[in-house]
This record gives structure tokens, C-alpha cells and sequence, in this order.
């Protein structure tokens, strides 16, 4: 059963639609479908949308990278 994580970032704190999750889901369910040949039905996508202040780089938030601190 393939399983699928698409990680997301939050900008400016948007979320992303319903609609373009929904589309996520169906397109890379369908690549999975075409490339690999799998069966659409046992396809598992997860969608995980982060907060800037909870990854961060070079020991600063994301937060604080984007507002140059």
C-alpha cells in the first residue's frame, strides 16, 4: 500500500484549501497510478500543514529566518 506525506508550510498563516488539497490528493494519487502502476484504491496521501515557528534552520524558527532576526 503506498503511503504519501506532502508537507506544507503555512504562508503568512494561510492554510490551504480544501479544493487544492483535494486536488493534491486525486494528482498525485493518479501519478502514483500512472508511474508505478498501483491500484488508486489502497493509495494513502496525509497532508500535514506546519506553522513556520515549528521547523526552523540554522537554529532559528522559520519566522524568525523570514523576518531577518
Amino acid at each position: 500500500m503506498p503511503f504519501v506525506n506532502i508537507k506544507i508550510t503555512k504562508e503568512e498563516g494561510k492554510v490551504v484549501s480544501i479544493e487544492q488539497k483535494k486536488a493534491l490528493i486525486d494528482g498525485v494519487s493518479n501519478l502514483l497510478v500512472d508511474v508505478l502502476g498501483k491500484n488508486k484504491a489502497n493509495i494513502v496521501v496525509i497532508i500535514d500543514e506546519i506553522d513556520p515557528d515549528n521547523y526552523g534552520l540554522g537554529g532559528k524558527t522559520i519566522t524568525q529566518v523570514r523576518k531577518g532576526e
